[in-house]
């Protein structure tokens, strides 16, 4: 992985500080004998650049999602998997045998990247991935050492082989789907046409909650600690952001209110039977009938930011914008503005999640 430590030093510091020390030869010779295995040598040569990846949200992880194991993991995996055989009618090369070797986890299931190490046959050092629902699929690669320099390419070719990096971090997106179109000439419906209403019991009122924080981690931090307004400010730049990237700002009805709001304009008060609210409840009509629950979801977030709680929607807008933009981290970093640190207490939690500020100043 040396290609790909220089890689990830320069571009994804945070991550590689997650790669372990080398594993020792000792140790290594210790997990062979004690699987009943010889591992490839180019696992051995892996063990003795890195001894897997810590356990945390900022491991190290390979783009199927699972996390490099040490030796200790190795030997925890790789046993988990072999009780699990036990429990079958015999060993099945479709699901697990017992000389297949785990060294990636995908830690919240069994799932995970598997080395064979039947040796004296051609696919000894084969790369598959065991899936606990429909067992083990070979493919990956012929050997560690050929998926570790694919690796190395994915990193050279960034975000068209869905490597992200963000704040001293590698994130990896999945390919992103076509971005909807929408067309400003569609009638807006009747006010009796049978249509989904929305949802618009929220209020702008309504305070942060945690939930709403779950999966932006460093990002949540500095959204929980921003001042109301600067979170409301960031909502409407999410929500015009969603709105042009699934094409609702096509919508002279959407549209308008968007751009009311950055005019400081209040929104009308919600009604089912309103301009906007016919307009996105057509939508949802149009979805629900096209099974395209992105844009469901979309128009549903419209709807909260406009009339909803900005810290809900804030984080909501970005988490849709996820599917239409590898990009979407920045952007609601950008979003959020400079980082004003007031006291020593703030400036702690900063540093503590790592965000890197576009500025530190004094409170005014």
């Amino acid at each position: 992985m040396k290609s790909s430590d220089a890689w990830l030093r320069e571009h994804a510091p945070r991550t590689f500080s997650t790669l372990r020390p080398p594993a020792g030869d000792d140790e290594i010779a210790a997990a062979q004998e004690e699987l009943g295995v010889t591992f490839p040598p180019d696992l051995v040569a892996s063990l003795l650049r890195h001894n897997g990846a810590l356990e945390g949200p900022e491991a190290f992880r390979f783009s199927t999602g699972d996390r490099l194991l040490g030796v200790s993991g190795i030997l925890g995996d790789t046993g988990f998997m072999r009780g699990i055989d036990q429990g079958l009618d015999g060993e099945t090369e479709g699901y697990w045998l017992h000389d297949y070797v785990k060294f990636g986890s995908y830690d919240v299931t069994s799932d995970g990247l598997l080395t064979d190490c039947r040796t004296g046959r051609d696919f000894f050092g084969a790369i598959g991935r065991f899936f606990d629902e429909t067992g083990t699929s070979f493919g990956e690669a012929d050997s560690l050492g050929e998926y570790l320099a694919e690796l190395a390419g994915k990193f050279e070719r960034g975000q068209d082989a869905g490597v992200v990096t963000f704040n001293g971090r590698l994130f990896w997106e999945g390919p992103l789907p076509a971005r909807p179109q929408c067309s400003a000439d569609e009638p807006l419906p009747g006010p009796d046409e049978q249509l989904p209403e929305l949802e618009l019991s929220y209020s702008p009122t309504d305070l942060l909650h945690v939930s709403h924080l779950d999966g932006h981690e460093e990002l949540g931090a500095l959204i929980a600690i921003l001042p109301h307004e600067r979170v409301v400010d960031a909502a409407r730049k999410q929500l015009r952001r969603l709105a042009v990237e699934t094409g609702l700002n096509n919508y002279p009805e959407v549209k308008a209110a968007l751009d009311a709001w950055e005019r400081g304009v209040a929104p009308p008060q919600p009604d089912q039977t309103g301009p906007l609210a016919l307009r996105l409840r057509a939508v949802l009509a149009q979805a629900d009938t096209d099974r395209d629950s992105i844009r469901r979801w979309a128009a549903e977030k419209i709807a909260l930011g406009i009339w909803g709680s900005p810290y809900r929607s804030v984080c909501e807008s970005a988490e849709i914008r996820s599917h239409f933009t590898v990009d979407w981290r920045a952007d609601l970093h950008a979003d959020l503005g400079p980082v004003w640190s007031s006291d020593h207490e703030c400036g702690a939690m900063l540093r503590s999640q790592s965000i890197a500020p576009h500025r530190c100043s004094p409170a005014s």
